[in-house]
């Protein structure tokens, strides 16, 4: 059998732009295992991750900690 590969309509890659804003030491395992496999290792720290439904549903099971920064905000911890 030959192996199909999914091609994507162009080489779009949309990303997000996610900020951790509180600390995971009071919350449960595995909310604590969520915010490290989407990679943050500090407070305030910002990452960038593909858009897509697994990197939506891990910022979705932990709203309280993280957030989505939109576009164009350079400034970080609300200070002008």
């Amino acid at each position: 059998m030959a192996m199909k590969t999914a091609k994507k309509a162009g080489n779009t890659a949309v990303s997000i732009v996610i900020e951790q804003y509180r600390s995971g030491i009071c919350c449960q395992e595995k909310q604590k295992r969520t915010l490290r496999a989407i990679g943050f290792t500090k407070m305030w720290q910002r990452l960038e991750r593909p858009d897509n439904e697994a990197v939506r549903g891990m910022v979705a099971a932990i709203p309280h900690l993280v957030r989505i920064v939109p576009a164009g905000k350079e400034t970080g911890r609300g200070r002008a």
